[in-house]
């Protein structure tokens, strides 16, 4: 099985060297530098604090939109050209093309972390880079599997997408949440109280990813590589979870 799955993961990187992706990151890079140009120009004061904080932003969130968008379209035009159901008439089993297309995903989530980090690099210690991009990597392994669960459990592109967005909003956003609930108690307290519960239920089940990928890490040099390792514990209990509710939509569909 393993032998497989190597293999279905090596045709996914090259379906996807080959496809526009690859030319939508170059594109993305290039954007990056001339919008690193243009803040230059325009900063008064603190230009390079401006100029990585707002690119390092930029290129975080097209790095997890670009890589959603290939793997929810990815899966899905597999579907409509019935290449799922020929490969599965074939002696592989599920759990190794699932397996293979997650490792393919992973290894194609490598480039535009890698060439993104490259380019924070250039305006920040290669120490706090090296930190954000192995960071990036981890948040984009994440909504990989992420992207995979949804796109097995919709089949449908938007569907999928819109859901794997929201989700990352949401991991973005869930420990601002939090905190606007522990504000002082309004007159209606019951329901704060329930407001909150159903906000801590929600963090508890989310990656946090707002710890992942931090821009601070480069404006203010204040990354260590201690803060490594808990993003390296969530990101495995993640992909594991993650993998298995995969894995588990996969087995009970009927091809």
């Amino acid at each position: 099985m393993l032998h497989q799955a190597r293999t279905i993961a090596f045709y996914t990187l090259l379906e996807a060297l080959r496809n526009r992706l690859m030319w939508l990151v170059a594109l993305v890079a290039l954007i990056g530098i001339a919008l690193t140009g243009f803040l230059q120009e325009i900063a008064i004061t603190e230009s390079r604090q401006i100029q990585v904080a707002l690119l390092a932003a930029f290129l975080r969130f097209s790095a997890v939109f670009l890589l959603a968008t290939f793997v929810v379209t990815s899966m899905v035009r597999e579907f409509n050209d019935k290449g799922l159901e020929l490969l599965l008439a074939l002696p592989l089993p599920r759990a190794g093309y699932l397996l293979g297309k997650l490792a393919g995903f992973a290894a194609l989530a490598l480039v535009p972390a890698l060439l993104f980090g490259l380019l924070i690099g250039f305006l920040s210690p290669p120490a706090q880079a090296a930190l954000w991009t192995l960071s990036l990597i981890c948040e984009l392994w994440i909504i990989a599997a992420f992207s995979l669960l949804c796109v097995l459990t919709f089949n449908q592109i938007m569907a999928a997408l819109s859901a794997v967005m929201a989700f990352y909003l949401l991991a973005r956003s869930v420990s601002a949440l939090q905190l606007i609930g522990q504000g002082p108690l309004s007159e209606d307290t019951l329901s704060q109280q329930v407001i909150n519960f159903v906000i801590n239920t929600i963090a508890t089940l989310l990656p946090h990813l707002d710890g992942f990928t931090r821009t601070d890490w480069l404006v203010y040099h204040s990354g260590n590589w201690t803060a490594l390792f808990p993003l390296l514990t969530q990101t495995s209990v993640y992909l594991a979870l993650l993998a298995g509710a995969a894995m588990f939509d996969l087995y009970r569909k009927n091809l």
